[in-house]
């Protein structure tokens, strides 16, 4: 069974390796788990599964490979007698009073405890009451009656319920397809990393000391070296008002997210396409502009370019002079465009709208080819993919759709 749950979950291109359901069979080998699918359940998912995108695809498989876990006969497992399992014709129904007042046992581990208990003491049938195994009353064990968590014999149950922890999905907001949280966005941003060394030593070097101290014949040798830091240098260019209102708070918690990874980040603001001045401040964006020339002269190709908009609007705000909703721009946006992309070796477009609708919308698909197929979704994995873009001029993203 493990060897085919093992196939199932490559099947359905979860990332598994040999190497990891070896370690899980050699931790059921030496009893690492009790006799209980929840704990196979933890374990399982902490051998198999390496990164936390894949945690809800994992639920998910695990749920439907062990779906029928709850239909193995438990009466043939134990030996109980056929005759205390027999229920009278009269149904029994318990009020929400009496099912508020039952409290569950604690897992699977202490009901098969207790099950074993109750084996060496029961000598003969019991039908209600809450300890003996039977029918019609509030014990975990048997049949027609209610336990909010119990172990059922013969007859179906009409009125229990089973909770499955693989069911619950509590990681289902952690899938790569998913719109990003701040913490999600950092994950993704760490991706991007030129670690370097400033001049301040600030921490142990233990390999040089260890090193030098050998030289020495044994006389300790402390040597120090400087932290590592991030000292990648990043360029972000927010669209702004219009359609990119309904992504406000996906702007928020990546700006956010940035400011909190990088070290070196500017930021400035345009609407709909780059024209021939950016602002800091939405409020005084027409009292306090910059010239988009100027950050082409203060910013140099070191740094990192990351567009952020929808790109969604008329074609003619990107390719004709005075296409611009707000102003008469005398160069067309893409002659700015395209200034950015000489002057700046790396650079991404990260787009809130889905890929699916890309195909709809010409100016999506105009700025697509511009950045060369370098536009990401904003999701786990499209952020993902743009940061290891932003490290390889040749990574470019397919449209799914």
């Amino acid at each position: 069974m493990f060897t085919n749950f093992f196939y199932f979950l490559r099947q359905h291109q979860l990332k598994v390796t040999l190497r990891e359901h070896l370690t899980l069979l050699e931790a059921l080998d030496k009893d690492v788990i009790r006799y209980s699918v929840d704990d196979f359940y933890a374990l399982s998912r902490a051998v198999y599964v390496k990164h936390e995108k894949d945690l809800d695809r994992f639920d998910v498989l695990f749920g439907n490979f062990f779906q029928h876990l709850d239909q193995i006969p438990v009466d043939k497992i134990f030996e109980i007698p056929v005759e205390w399992l027999k229920k009278s014709n009269e149904e029994k129904l318990f009020t929400e009073e009496e099912k508020q007042a039952i409290e569950a046992m604690g897992g699977l581990e202490q009901l098969l405890k207790k099950l074993e208990e109750l084996l060496k003491e029961q000598k003969e049938k019991h039908e209600g009451g809450n300890k003996w195994i039977g029918t019609k009353g509030t014990s975990p064990f048997g049949n027609s009656g209610y336990n909010p968590e119990g172990i059922r014999f013969g007859d179906d149950a009409k009125q229990g319920r089973a909770v499955k922890v693989w069911n619950k999905r509590l990681y289902q907001n952690l899938k790569d397809d998913v719109e990003l949280d701040t913490r999600t966005m950092k994950m993704a941003l760490k991706r991007l990393r030129l670690l370097t060394r400033d001049s301040h030593d600030e921490e142990l070097d233990l390999p040089k000391t260890i090193e030098k101290t050998s030289e020495n014949a044994g006389f300790l040798d402390i040597k120090m070296r400087s932290k590592l830091k991030n000292n990648v240098k990043i360029l972000m260019l927010f669209d702004i008002g219009g359609s990119m209102d309904s992504y406000i708070r996906n702007c928020e918690q990546l700006f956010s997210a940035a400011k909190y990874e990088f070290k070196h980040l500017e930021y400035f603001y345009f609407h709909n396409c780059l024209y021939e001045y950016v602002w800091k401040d939405n409020i005084r964006r027409h009292d306090e502009r910059i010239l988009t020339t100027d950050i082409l002269h203060k910013y140099n190709k070191d740094y990192k370019v990351i567009f952020v908009g929808d790109a969604s609007m008329a074609p003619y705000e990107i390719t004709h002079a005075g296409g611009s909703v707000e102003h008469t721009n005398k160069e067309a946006g893409i002659t700015w465009l395209q200034r950015i992309k000489e002057q700046f070796t790396y650079m991404i477009w990260l787009n809130p709208t889905l890929p699916e609708y890309w195909n709809y919308t010409h100016s999506i698909k105009i700025i697509n080819e511009f950045t060369e197929n370098r536009m990401f979704p904003l999701t786990i994995d499209g952020l993902t993919q743009g940061m290891k873009a932003l490290k390889d001029t040749k990574k470019k993203y397919i449209n799914p759709a």
